[in-house]
């Protein structure tokens, strides 16, 4: 036998393939039950995460239609077998991902969906190389799309019945270039008109808006804050939008905005569009500021230009702001504290074996079991419904299901609490959904995404459905999660 020999691997800053965002340890797994003769064993994954972002009540499902296209296009170039060789991974294994291509099938919520912990986000049946291997980059993309899409709806107020206009300013913030372009598409997904990114727009189309007017330096290049102004207004006499904050917002910025409008009412009198349209300030006490200008602006006569705030932004923030100081804010850029999601900067989706379907056909079961009980996972291959009163259309809980179980909607449900058992309620009169969607079959895609303002608005729709009682900030009602009781019955034989 002719000893194979490794030419070793030169780094490529440059090089980039989606497919290699793999932790290390999935192609040593991936390898080792490939040469054991499992090449062709179908595994079924579950994604999942254990708790909702700041313990609120409810996240978002978001993150599939980035990876539709990860899976469209996934395959392994001659540099990453290269590489693999170099790591000690065997020649087989090499030459079958050399012409690998994903065949698998793949269930999860519609992008925007709301969803809880426990419940699968995305569900994967493939063979073991098209299973294993994804781990890595499903979560990365899932985790970081919901975290974000989840804080949006939150920001903009979908989740208290106080819509609001925000745009999201935080790409220089983000952790690195991918984080925000899919943060702003996220960002948008929950309920932003807009971006400040560029990039995001030119990627995802025009309903990801690049938004935008100034910064204090551009104020600061000019001899005066108004000249500053006129310059801005001159170039973009459509679009005037002004930086009030520089020096000081009352006694230069104020004045200067009313004089800078009265010069476009002079110059432009027959063409009421040609208006300052916003101020924002972005410093200060923000609260105090906007009733200041606003009571101003509107003595002025010029009730028509909008206030937007900036600075340090969250949910929490702002609904303090609306509620107890009776802000006058029209719109609100919020940047780290939304594209970081600074609270809980961690979405903690997991991705487990549920089951493995043998050369039969058979599917069998697979647990992990832990000291942790919230760690301990439910097994098999597995469906979900949601449960919805027919009388007021809220979502009233979710029920998960063996793949293959009949379950008679029509008669009274019986849910229980899957920790404290003991906890049963009685459903009658309601309406069951079931909630995975198809996307891949057999590696042939069979959903499109729909265009992100038809997901916005379902998304929002979405929150809808819920209770209020789920969707507040403190103490949030406690969304039940229940398992038949064939399931449960399955997992409490695996356990014991």
């Amino acid at each position: 036998m002719n000893e194979i020999k490794v030419e070793p691997y030169i780094p490529d800053e440059d090089y980039d393939n989606p497919a290699m965002v793999v932790d290390f340890y999935e192609f040593t797994m991936a390898n080792c039950l490939f040469l054991h003769g499992f090449k062709n064993t179908t595994l079924v994954f579950d994604m999942f995460f254990r708790k909702n972002p700041d313990n609120q009540g409810y996240s978002i499902s978001a993150g599939q239609r980035k990876l539709t296209r990860f899976l469209l296009d996934y395959h392994f170039n001659e540099q990453d077998i290269h590489w693999l060789r170099t790591k000690g991974m065997s020649e087989e294994f090499c030459e079958y991902l050399r012409t690998y291509k994903w065949k698998g099938d793949m269930y999860a919520l519609p992008e925007g969906t709301v969803c809880y912990p426990h419940v699968q986000m995305v569900r994967i049946e493939c063979d073991l190389v098209g299973a294993i291997l994804i781990e890595t980059y499903l979560l990365q993309t899932m985790n970081f799309h919901s975290l974000i899409a989840t804080k949006a709806t939150r920001v903009t107020g979908l989740n208290t019945h106080t819509p609001r206009s925000v745009m999201e300013f935080g790409t220089r913030r983000a952790q690195g270039e991918s984080a925000g372009n899919d943060g702003a598409y996220a960002a948008v997904l929950g309920g932003c008109i807009g971006t400040a990114n560029c990039l995001a727009e030119m990627k995802f189309g025009a309903e990801v808006k690049a938004v935008g007017t100034v910064a204090h330096s551009f104020i600061e290049f000019f001899p005066t804050e108004f000249d500053a102004f006129k310059a801005f207004a001159d170039t973009y006499p459509d679009s005037v939008s002004l930086l009030l904050d520089t020096y000081n917002i009352m006694e230069s910025g104020l004045p200067n905005l009313i004089k800078l409008d009265d010069y476009l009412i002079e110059k432009y009198p027959d063409n009421p569009n040609r208006r300052v349209k916003s101020a924002r300030i972005d410093s200060g006490d923000l609260a105090r500021g906007s009733k200041r200008l606003r009571k101003a602006l509107d003595a002025a006569g010029k009730s028509y230009i909008k206030l937007v705030a900036s600075n340090g932004l969250d949910e929490k923030k702002i609904a303090n702001m609306e509620l107890y100081e009776h802000a006058h804010f029209d719109s609100y850029g919020v940047g780290e504290n939304l594209i970081t999601s600074a609270s809980d900067p961690v979405f903690g989706g997991v991705y487990k074996l549920v089951a493995i379907e043998d050369h039969e056909g058979n599917i069998i079961p697979k647990i992990k079991i832990s000291e942790n009980a919230a760690k301990i996972t439910t097994p098999h291959f597995k469906k979900v419904y949601r449960i919805f009163s027919r009388d007021t259309g809220k979502a009233e809980a979710d029920l998960i299901c063996v793949h293959d179980e009949e379950i008679d909607f029509e008669q009274p449900l019986e849910l229980f609490d899957p920790d404290a058992t003991w906890k049963r309620s009685r459903v009658t009169n309601f309406t069951a959904k079931e909630l995975l969607a198809p996307i891949f079959l057999g590696g042939r895609r069979v959903y499109d995404s729909p265009p992100i303002a038809e997901m916005r608005a379902y998304c929002a729709g979405q929150i809808d459905l819920l209770w209020d009682e789920v969707k507040r900030f403190e103490n949030p009602h406690n969304y039940y999660v229940d398992l038949s009781q064939k399931l449960w019955d399955i997992k409490q034989s695996l356990l014991e």
